[in-house]
């Protein structure tokens, strides 16, 4: 006989039932957190007792393999004392040497996070006595362990490219798969490069950060095209692949639809790709085109970006974003085209190296030819 579930069913109840959810899950992602930053500052202070004893000079070349030993018998219930796992601690330390005040890391966990790559440069660099500036601590130490020793294998002493990997792993929730994938196609070189007039076209407080949503070349590697493909099939796959489309576009780009219809005058246009980005306010629309650029696509994305802000920005929003992904571009030329708009626009290219054979069939009939053998009989 099962148990008689009873339920209280006043709505205050009820809205403090679900309060009281929230407030749980949000003491259990205070805990985790709290847990790793503990464990990760651990790490860093003991790379640092390493690193200012200079072991090697002292105890010579096996003290990492007699260190973990000693470590793993001293405290045979933890993880994480290994050989290799006690030199990515002190290249941790090496490579943040300024993560000295963990308790001013800990209180920022949870607050305003660094959204801006030139401001946690900034930060970086301004190194105090006391440590780093807190926020931009809490930022690395509130990252899982794994997800460091990828960032320092792929980036080795390279700080400022540490940096702007550990800032998007927060901003983002990245996996440790994503964020592999993301340095693999070395989004450090590529974030906000694209060739844009945003400097003239937008207020100063907001050009900074439209350019932060570009990217050049963007990676379309995700994707598998025959050669010689059509503009149409291109367009198609991004959107049967819209998801990985969205992650290579970066955060805050909202699907609006693809082949948007668009009244200008009495004349019916279709925008080739229309987003919403909410980091910027503001629609993004995007033409992509299969060939190098020509000067003459700048007039295309630029009106459909004048027509948006006309059809369908509000007062809330900014500026539309034109932005043209050409197969390849030469950079004069697309500056050049640049300066004769005033409307924000931005032009990039695209690698895609997963080409097969035109007319490529596999070794399977496809469900069209295998209905067409049925017919005839």
């Amino acid at each position: 006989m099962h148990e008689k579930v009873l339920s209280i069913l006043d709505t205050d109840y009820q809205q403090w039932i679900v309060s009281l959810k929230k407030r749980y899950r949000q003491s259990q992602l205070k805990a985790a957190v709290k847990v790793n930053t503990e464990l990760v500052s651990f790490y860093w202070s003991l790379g640092r007792d390493i690193a200012m004893m200079k072991p090697e000079e002292k105890w010579g070349q096996g003290f990492y393999e007699t260190l973990s030993r000693d470590l793993r018998r001293s405290l045979p219930d933890a993880k994480g004392f290994s050989y290799r796992n006690l030199h990515y601690m002190r290249q941790f330390y090496e490579l943040f040497p300024f993560l000295g005040n963990m308790q001013q890391a800990v209180a920022q966990i949870g607050k305003k996070v660094i959204s801006d790559e030139n401001e946690l440069v900034q930060q970086a660099v301004a190194q105090t006595e006391s440590g780093i500036a807190p926020q931009l601590a809490a930022q690395i130490v509130s990252i899982p362990w794994g997800h460091i020793c990828l960032i320092m294998n792929q980036c080795g002493k390279d700080q400022r490219k540490a940096l702007f990997y550990v800032n998007q792993t927060v901003l983002n929730n990245w996996s440790r798969a994503m964020l592999l994938n993301f340095i693999q196609s070395d989004l450090y070189a590529r974030q906000g490069k694209a060739i844009t007039n945003f400097d003239r076209s937008l207020p100063e407080e907001g050009s900074d950060l439209a350019q932060q949503i570009t990217k050049d070349p963007y990676d379309f590697n995700f994707l598998t095209m025959e050669k010689g493909y059509s503009e149409k099939k291109l367009k198609d796959a991004l959107i049967d692949n819209i998801q990985r489309f969205l992650v290579e576009l970066g955060t805050g780009f909202a699907y609006m639809g693809r082949e948007y219809r668009i009244n200008i005058g009495g004349k019916e246009e279709f925008i080739d790709l229309l987003f919403y980005n909410t980091k910027v306010h503001a629609y993004v629309v995007i033409e992509v085109k299969v060939d190098e650029f020509e000067p003459r696509d700048i007039g295309q994305v630029g009106t459909y970006a004048v027509a948006v802000d006309h059809l369908l920005k509000t007062d809330r929003d900014e500026k539309t974003i034109g932005l043209l992904i050409c197969k390849d571009k030469d950079e004069i030329l697309a500056r050049y085209a640049l300066e004769l708009s005033s409307q924000p626009l931005g032009i990039s290219s695209y690698e895609l190296s997963n080409l097969i054979p035109e007319k490529f069939q596999g070794d399977l009939p496809t469900i069209e030819e295998i209905e067409n053998e049925l017919n005839k009989k």
